[in-house]
């Protein structure tokens, strides 16, 4: 991690991933690159749907691949990158055919090394093959949920799941919040974790890198009006006043409260639902 001198309060604390040593540049690949407007927790009529987004720096929308369709052609990493718009690194990975790609990096993986995408290969950090084909214990990552539907599962930085069975035609996979399911044994997964691992130890040092990041401030239901929070109102600070936990929609939040859809058409995959609270 990369600290700084406190010549300022908010300097104090500040910390950062160190990208020395890691990136090998600094401008993206042109015709990778777009421009896109971010949505920021609105919807397609402007409505917020996720509060405490929006604003921020603009950025450059880079084309990652997560389809991984070109099958059984060597891949080698040009560089590694930085992609604002996720917290792994990005790798520029050229095939043999000559044609390039944005791919999200396994972590030790450096420039130079190659990977394949295929049914069947060896078992090393970067390779992506079938769920049927990789060992039991062994970590992976892009991890498909349906065949050839692109990577959906395991792609934040340092994050990586766990092969723990293989039973009639499922592969049960142990994911990065405890929970184990079934994955059908024909999808696709890469070998490795996750680059970028200390992603999670930064300290962003005051409310302004915050801003820059997208991020709006967040303000306790406790401090706000009956009309606005569940927990609104009352003299001085006063208790939530409610046996649950609940959000600002009356919805039942936190403290190991489950939220999930009774009857969700995914919760015949479940094996074990995730561990909640301290046990955790």
């Amino acid at each position: 991690m990369k600290s700084y001198r406190p010549y300022t309060k908010s300097r104090r604390h500040m910390t950062n991933v160190s990208f020395r040593g890691v990136l090998t540049t600094n401008e993206p690949t042109k015709s990778l690159t777009k421009g896109f407007q971010r949505s920021v927790g609105r919807n397609n009529l402007g409505r917020v749907t996720t509060r405490h987004k929006g604003g921020g720096h603009k950025r450059l929308f880079r084309d990652v691949d997560f389809t991984y369709n070109k099958k059984d052609i060597p891949a080698k990493i040009a560089s590694i990158e930085y992609d604002p718009n996720r917290s792994g690194f990005i790798g520029l990975a050229v095939y043999r055919d000559g044609e390039k790609r944005y791919i999200l990096i396994p972590k030790s993986v450096k420039v130079g090394d190659t990977f394949v995408v295929s049914e069947k290969t060896d078992i090393k950090p970067g390779n992506r093959m079938s769920l049927k084909n990789i060992p039991v214990g062994a970590f992976v990552y892009n991890i498909e949920i349906k065949q050839n539907g692109g990577a959906k599962l395991a792609r934040s930085a340092g994050i990586y799941a766990e092969v723990v069975a293989q039973d009639e035609g499922f592969t049960s996979i142990k994911m990065p919040s405890t929970e184990v399911r079934k994955i059908v044994d024909a999808c696709f997964a890469s070998l490795g974790e996750v680059s970028n691992e200390e992603h999670h130890l930064r300290n962003f040092g005051k409310a302004g890198r915050s801003r820059w990041m997208g991020i709006k401030p967040t303000v306790r239901g406790t401090a706000m009006n009956p009309v606005d929070h569940p927990y609104g109102g009352g003299e001085g600070r006063q208790g939530r006043g409610t046996r649950r936990a609940k959000s600002v929609y009356g919805k039942p939040t936190g403290k190991g409260q489950k939220s999930r859809t009774p009857k969700k058409y995914s919760n015949k995959f479940i094996v074990s639902r995730r561990v909640v609270g301290k046990k955790r």
